[in-house]
């Protein structure tokens, strides 16, 4: 275990000018002393690893050091063919490039280990689409991702509810979640989250923009999808849910609003049910949601709901009443 940590701890100072403690720390994770003690194991190996002190010290390699551990074993070289996205690299026009790149690995792979892309290929597979969508490709997503590429400035229209904005973007990442793609940019001096299918036109220009090193396109989507899924939860609901119903609320609505409902909620009555304030985008997406939830769920408040729901129950009694054929 410590000998693979050490190999990856060279290959992070092989691929960075400086690291941090904390960074290094961070990307094997283990603490700071244990780095320390790593690069000291290191240095006595005879790897030149020099430590910088001070605040803004770090760890380097010096003069030019290159080590030769670079073979991959079994699992990393299938684990290596399973980070493609076949469809996502032919919608953003790097089909070629990335074939290229696989067969060039591939040929540089071991006999023993040159079955490694079909071993992966056969067993896993990413279907990014959410069920029952046609998926499309936007208009200009190859043009924005040679953009992400070059790090180049473009400029774009973009349709924002009824009306079209002019905007000139440094665009950091791209983002395909259940089939949308998304686009990660700088505008001014925050950045943003777009739609690439609400773009009606893109410009690259020669522009090339300083990219934050820092930014962490993972951590930064997270951020923003949680705070976009709070930000659309605009009212609440007094709910009344039978044990089942209880079981079956997170698949029907925002996943970490019921886990707060729930934990926020008293303990079941005497019939197991239990009662819960849910926070949802509207009635009307309320009631669509829940209305599947039939008869393990009572909806308490508000009233408007209420009646709704017990309007279409008992419209749907009807329908099902013995005797009654369908019109």
């Amino acid at each position: 275990m410590r000998a693979a940590r050490l190999i990856k701890m060279v290959l992070l100072l092989q691929a960075r000018p400086s690291m941090t403690g904390a960074e290094l720390a961070r990307e094997l994770e283990v603490s700071e002393r244990t780095v320390t003690r790593d690069a000291l194991a290191l240095s006595e190996a005879g790897v030149p690893v020099y430590a910088d002190r001070g605040r803004s010290g770090g760890y380097r390699l010096v003069g030019g050091y290159r080590t030769r551990l670079t073979g991959l074993a079994r699992g990393e070289a299938e684990a290596l063919f399973l980070s493609g996205l076949p469809n996502a690299l032919r919608e953003m026009g790097l089909e070629d490039a990335a074939s290229a790149a696989r067969l060039k690995v591939s040929a540089a792979l071991l006999p023993s280990l040159r079955g490694a892309p079909d071993s992966a290929a056969q067993r896993f597979h990413l279907d990014a689409p959410g069920w029952y969508q046609e998926p499309e490709t936007p208009e200009w997503l190859a043009a924005v991702a040679e953009a992400v590429w070059d790090d180049r400035v473009v400029v774009a229209r973009y349709k924002r509810q009824d009306a079209e904005v002019k905007r000139e973007l440094a665009p950091y990442g791209l983002v395909l979640k259940a089939g949308v793609w998304y686009l990660c940019a700088r505008a001014d001096t925050s950045l943003r989250v777009y739609r690439i299918d609400r773009f009606t036109e893109v410009t690259l220009s020669e522009e090339r923009f300083a990219r934050d090193i820092s930014f962490d396109l993972p951590a930064f989507w997270e951020e923003r999808a949680a705070q976009f899924a709070r930000s659309i939860l605009r009212t609440e609901v007094v709910l009344r849910l039978s044990p089942e119903g209880l079981s079956r609320l997170p698949y029907v609505a925002d996943r970490a609003s019921v886990r707060e409902a729930v934990e926020a909620a008293g303990p079941p009555d005497e019939g197991g049910w239990t009662t819960l304030t849910l926070p949802v985008e509207s009635p009307d997406v309320a009631f669509t949601q829940l209305f599947a939830m039939g008869a393990e769920l009572e909806v308490l408040e508000p009233a408007e709901l209420r009646s709704r729901f017990a309007d279409s129950a008992a419209r749907t009694a009807r329908l099902y009443r013995p005797g009654t054929s369908a019109p």
